[in-house]
């Protein structure tokens, strides 16, 4: 796919990228404050649990919004919102101090991070409605890895030379950057952007929602397969910081450097599956024996660059699987419907996240981590072979 650059489209990921990478410094500061202040991998743990909870269950509402209203005025207030909590929970800090200013301040923008991210989900169809979707797909995760390469080499930095308020200042700065891009990139865009469902009822959006979950071909299989993925990527994110510092004793920079890598790797995974002709199904194979790869050798890592290799081939293969579910689920759901289901299936993909968060949080010690990252691993695996068996037969009866 080509985007013509008379056009705004650069303007878009522009937003995109300056909002995701304000993310990244919220979501690298949270863990490594957390562990360095407390240095208890625990309390790490649960404060991921905390940081990640509240999105994944705002996701179903977060979907019915964004069918319900023109998903650019969400994406705007998202924008906005973020901004605004975290001058907000700065002041907070200021007045009152304690550690739970930075985990509250991570914790609502998540929630206006999932509105965002829903309704740029139901946004890219309508705006590169001629494109392919794989092909876009690639492309704002391109962007996405981008920030995510730099957001831990700049957060680290200023967290070196400063404190973590400077990182929120600096990640409010991106939000309002994020806005202002957006701003501009709609005054010039003439495509036609509308909400897709008016019915005012609350209860109907969600009986729509579990009805496709149901009776649709092959969206209860992807959600179970996508569940057993996040539980690795879930628990190689929230462990992240403690076995770099910690087990490993490495330093706050090689924190932001093992970031850096994964996402680095992620960019070229993303670029390769951009540019190959492989089939949606091969994506997904090849992505989910990647990422159980990953989660082995961060378990058994005897030192911080294996375990780096591992962190990065979970990211990169977790990146990919993330085009091949979402590809699928454009193929699968009635668009007039895309964002309510979407929001719904999100909810039940993303909820081993915050349980491999709380499942830390019950470990007493880092080797007890390294181990339940190898359990959870096997699980994920057990899982995909029993999800793929009932296909692997209709084939050989076939």
């Amino acid at each position: 796919m080509r985007f013509d650059f008379r056009k705004p489209a650069y303007l878009f990921f522009t937003s995109m990228f300056a909002a995701r990478l304000a993310d990244q410094f919220l979501l690298f500061v949270v863990p490594l404050v957390v562990y360095q202040t407390t240095q208890s991998v625990s309390l790490s743990g649960l404060a991921y649990a905390a940081e990640t909870l509240p999105r994944v269950l705002f996701y179903p509402v977060c979907g019915v919004l964004s069918d319900r209203y023109s998903p650019l005025r969400l994406m705007q207030l998202s924008q906005i919102g973020r901004a605004v909590i975290c001058v907000l929970g700065l002041i907070g800090f200021a007045l009152f101090g304690g550690l739970g200013w930075v985990v509250g301040i991570s914790a609502i923008c998540g929630l206006l991070t999932t509105q965002g991210f829903m309704a740029r989900e139901v946004l890219l169809p309508q705006i590169f409605a001629s494109a392919r979707f794989e092909k876009i797909q690639s492309v704002s995760q391109s962007v996405n890895q981008a920030s995510i390469v730099l957001g831990p080499l700049l957060a680290a930095t200023l967290f070196a030379i400063s404190n973590w308020q400077t990182v929120v200042v600096v990640a409010a700065v991106l939000f309002a950057i994020a806005e202002l891009s957006m701003m501009i990139w709609r005054h010039f865009n003439q495509t036609p952007i509308a909400a897709t469902d008016e019915n005012p009822s609350w209860i109907a959006p969600f009986k729509t929602a579990f009805s496709h979950l149901i009776s649709l071909p092959g969206l209860k299989r992807v959600i179970a397969l996508t569940a057993s993925v996040n539980l690795v990527f879930g628990i190689t994110l929230a462990t992240s910081a403690a076995m770099v510092t910690g087990l490993h004793g490495q330093s706050e920079e090689h924190y932001a450097l093992l970031q850096t890598v994964g996402a680095a790797f992620t960019i070229i995974v993303l670029m390769l599956v951009g540019a190959s002709r492989l089939s949606v199904g091969r994506i997904g194979l090849i992505s989910f024996a990647g990422v159980f790869v990953g989660g082995v050798l961060t378990a058994i890592s005897p030192d911080y660059w294996l375990y780096m290799v591992g962190f990065a081939v979970v990211l990169g293969f977790d990146g990919m699987f993330n085009i091949y579910i979402r590809t699928v689920r454009q193929k699968i759901i009635p668009a007039r419907d895309y964002g309510k289901t979407t929001g719904v299936i999100i909810l039940f993909n993303n909820m081993t996240q915050p349980i491999a968060g709380l499942l830390v949080g019950l470990t007493g010690s880092l080797a007890q981590t390294s181990w339940l990252i190898l359990v959870l691993s096997l699980v994920m695996l057990v899982s995909g072979v029993v999800l793929s068996l009932p296909r692997f037969n209709v084939r050989a009866a076939e």
